[in-house]
């Protein structure tokens, strides 16, 4: 049975309800920016020599003809390369160990206070001369329209593998906008997942409603050294532009969701999306 739904989205018109949620479920010590402004950035949470074995294996992966042909690779429209690889953690052993360190892992649990399980993980790759954006929008209204996330009870990791410049197409971030929930108008098309990976439409805000957020919250945008990783809540608008640069900036990017908020039903979406972009297998992580 599908959960009250608390936060209505893909409907004829955008609809502004505010937070029906904690943002710190557990012990709020350390946290109190991420609380305040729903992000923690932080300099280095992988060594040099880390970072070295994870973007080895994160070229090896979009090398392998296997791995780009499987439905989990996700192409760049333009120059045929391989923009993300979906479910990271179950086809690399190495991603896989990153899910379980307690540095990666403890934090989610502290944030979201509980067992967590991973709703996704994938790897960008966002390389130089031309790869494309992502645009404004907030993950939860995703995840609950289309995956069924019952709650904003689930938060993103971001660590980055190769120097986030001001100039590569980095990730932005509207501090505390968190705080409210943006649904969006529209319905939501049938396997609407295969085109949002490459380029979000439904469940994108309008302009209007944009330009009233960014001038109420204003506009952070991370740089920052290979190793450096930035924690974001579910429902923080968030995007990034375009990657003119001759410079790639790629990340792991793993979603924690509580055990305690399972995916359920799609609150707006006429069918599930598949499960490795996000999960139905609810174990914790251990």
């Amino acid at each position: 049975m599908t959960a009250q739904d608390l936060y209505p989205t893909r409907g004829a018109a955008e609809v502004i309800t505010p937070r029906q949620d904690p943002v710190v479920w557990g012990p709020s010590a350390g946290l109190e920016s991420f609380e305040q402004d729903g992000f923690l950035a932080i300099d280095q949470l992988l060594t040099d020599d880390e970072v070295t074995l994870y973007r080895s294996e994160l070229e090896r992966l979009i090398a392998d003809p296997s791995v780009r042909a499987d439905e989990r690779s996700i192409i760049e429209p333009k120059s045929q390369s391989v923009r993300s690889v979906f479910e990271v953690h179950r086809i690399s052993e190495l991603f896989a160990r990153l899910v379980r360190d307690e540095r990666v892992v403890g934090t989610a649990r502290q944030i979201l206070g509980s067992d967590v399980y991973v709703h996704q993980s994938r790897i960008n790759v966002k390389p130089g001369f031309g790869a494309s954006g992502f645009y404004w929008h907030s993950d939860f209204e995703t995840w609950h329209a289309e995956d069924g996330l019952p709650h904003m009870r689930t938060v993103s990791v971001s660590i980055a593998l190769t120097e986030n410049y001001d100039t590569n197409g980095g990730l932005m971030i509207m501090p505390g906008s968190h705080r409210d929930f943006l649904g969006c108008a529209g319905a939501t098309p049938k396997d609407n997942y295969k085109k949002s990976l490459q380029m979000q439409d439904a469940g994108t805000p309008s302009d209007e409603a944009l330009t009233k957020m960014a001038d109420r919250h204003g506009i952070r945008l991370f740089t920052g050294r290979a190793g450096s990783a930035t924690w974001f809540d579910c429902n923080a608008m968030h995007g990034s532009g375009d990657n003119i640069t001759p410079y790639p900036r790629s990340n792991v990017f793993i979603v924690f969701n509580s055990v305690e908020n399972a995916a359920q039903e799609p609150f707006a979406a006429p069918i599930r999306r598949p499960e490795f972009i996000g999960a139905r297998d609810f174990t914790p992580v251990r």
